[in-house]
């Protein structure tokens, strides 16, 4: 082997090895008393550590250099995603979302690790690499023991339909089959989310149920708290984790799950001038995670998505009926 690869093999081979093996803690089943995935702690200090040690592990004439502190760090990250991916050890629609963070955390460590290689004794330099790379083990316990609180969020979109309230809102209650080519969720197609087929209302008023109908087994079971005809509707959703098949979705944003769940939604028509309308499409979702300030931004793109996408195929539909 070349000096020129083994120099590669260390400054990008252990940095990715240290990786795996916090993921390893942090994932095992028997310590989630302790170490969990969906943590502060993993969040952040994997992709800080795989930074600050890809530097570390670098030459001193390149950790001078600021550019190389912070995308250097990235190759590290993407050679832990890609091995995760192709492993079958998370799925890659989870790291797509955690991608922009973990690449910006780990710039952060590539340049607190070229900071103290360039700026600090040999001896400090070996002693805070140290300290740093114990700290998530010491710190996960302590954030384990501090009980957050669940957030609820809305996903709020709305469409204007030229059509009359009667057709809109036949469609509303009344979701036909949706074609794939009808589909217009690009955001969740090209994540692999399931996608809406279809669903009924089994008759107009309070204590109404339905199916929302996805594909891949995925079925929401919703029941109308409020009904005002061809006004509003107000129903709860409720999916159940234990009836969605184990491919349909990775373990950490399964609907129903640990973490993500969604609770409730609202269609309310609103009369324009002419035979204008606009059709107000709402939903509560609840996300239980440490990282909320982030995972709450995704959570409402995808939920945003699906609404838009449902309410592009009742304005077609009113409209061209």
């Amino acid at each position: 082997m070349s000096q020129k690869l083994k120099i590669v093999s260390v400054v990008f081979g252990i940095p990715v090895l240290f990786s795996f093996f916090i993921y390893g803690v942090f994932g095992f089943t028997s310590w989630r008393d302790i170490y969990q995935v969906m943590t502060v702690t993993f969040v952040f200090f994997l992709p800080f550590i795989a930074g600050a040690l890809t530097v570390f592990l670098s030459s001193k004439s390149k950790a001078a250099s600021i550019p190389y502190r912070i995308f250097t760090p990235w190759i590290t990250i993407f050679i832990f995603f890609l091995l995760t991916v192709a492993l079958a050890m998370e799925g890659w629609v989870c790291w797509m979302m955690m991608l922009p963070f973990f690449l910006f955390i780990a710039s952060l460590g590539g340049l607190y690790s070229g900071y103290i290689k360039t700026k600090i004794s040999r001896l400090n330099e070996k002693l805070n690499i140290s300290l740093l790379i114990l700290l998530p083990f010491l710190l996960s316990p302590v954030e384990q023991m501090i009980k957050f609180i669940p957030g609820t969020y809305e996903a709020y979109t709305e469409i204007v339909i030229n059509s009359s309230a009667e057709k809109i809102w036949s469609n509303v209650t009344r979701v036909g089959e949706i074609k794939q080519e009808q589909d217009k969720g690009k955001l969740t197609e090209f994540m692999g989310f399931p996608r809406p087929i279809k669903a009924e209302l089994n008759f107009e008023g309070v204590g109404a149920t339905r199916e929302a109908i996805f594909s891949k087994g995925l079925v929401f079971h919703e029941t109308v708290l409020s009904y005002e005809d061809k006004k509003k509707m107000v129903f709860t959703i409720k999916a159940n984790p234990y009836d969605i098949p184990s491919t349909t979705m990775d373990e950490h944003i399964v609907i129903g799950g640990d973490f993500f769940d969604v609770l409730d939604g609202t269609y309310e028509l609103e009369k324009l001038e002419g035979n204008k309308y606009r059709l107000h499409l709402y939903s509560h979702f609840i996300l239980s995670t440490n990282f909320n300030f982030y995972a709450s931004w995704w959570a409402k793109l995808i939920m945003k998505d699906i609404q838009n996408n449902i309410l592009q195929v009742i304005k077609k539909r009113a409209e061209n009926e």
